[in-house]
């Protein structure tokens, strides 16, 4: 497979991933929507739904749709990041690149959907979270635990997957997600991903968007770094528990 189809494969799927990932939080955070205060359950679930889509839409990549997947695939030893597609310099750097595009554009799109409601909406907070996440209590060292150990969660658990039967594939994903989402998504809003929060966050940064106030940089590195740290953790694990395993069965 050429790394052009791996790029549009990935800029595709993390389009999609934060066209409806961004929107459920838009539907839920803006005034005057539909689904306006639906609820952080809501959010959970729109965003499990997001990844099922975006996995299938990226299928031929291997869905990756996440730098910090990438990572962990890479220090997990792994030989090919999807059917004909070496893990080398150029492969990873074409993973990384077409995440955050997609995750940029998918951000995009998502505000052209809900422009009225961006412009009805008075609270600058609300609108900067719609693109990208922030913590409940502001604490560096403990939002950064807290990312790291959502997405090591994330990536460890894709990870055993190859090892099972199930074959549930994006729904599997999907379920995970939600399950990170309610059970460790409360103190930073579980960004998990380096590109679904970086990607939008450049968006919000440049799009006209009416009172949109600050784009938070200055908290902007948690969900690149923490999430990159928690996936590479992950990957190097989970490569060593097998052979544990082994070692003390035998």
């Amino acid at each position: 497979m050429s790394l052009g189809i791996v790029f549009l494969s990935e800029v595709f799927g993390t389009g999609m991933l934060t066209l409806l990932g961004c929107g459920v939080v838009a539907n839920v955070a803006l005034k005057g929507t539909k689904g306006n205060n639906g609820g952080f359950l809501m959010v959970t679930w729109g965003w499990g739904i997001a990844v099922f889509c975006g996995v299938y839409v990226a299928a031929k990549s291997g869905a990756h749709l996440n730098p910090a997947v990438t990572l962990g695939l890479l220090l997990n030893g792994k030989k090919e990041y999807a059917p004909g597609v070496a893990v080398d310099f150029g492969s990873t750097l074409t993973y990384f690149g077409g995440e955050l595009l997609g995750a940029f554009l998918g951000a995009v799109v998502m505000w052209l959907a809900h422009r009225q409601h961006f412009d009805i909406e008075p609270e600058p907070a609300s609108k900067l979270g719609v693109f990208s996440t922030g913590p409940a209590i502001r604490s560096t060292p403990w939002n950064l635990i807290t990312e790291i150990i959502g997405t090591f969660v994330l990536v460890f658990v894709i990870l055993t997957f190859g090892g099972t039967p199930s074959g549930l594939g994006p729904l599997a994903v999907a379920l995970l997600v939600v399950g990170i989402g309610v059970s460790l998504g409360g103190p930073t809003g579980y960004a998990i991903n380096p590109a679904r929060d970086l990607g939008p966050r450049i968006a919000h940064a440049l799009l006209p968007i009416k009172g949109k106030g600050s784009s938070d940089w200055s908290y902007s590195w948690i969900p690149v770094v923490g999430p990159l740290v928690g996936g590479g953790l992950a990957g190097i694990v989970a490569a060593v528990v097998p052979i544990i395993a082994t070692a003390a069965a035998s």
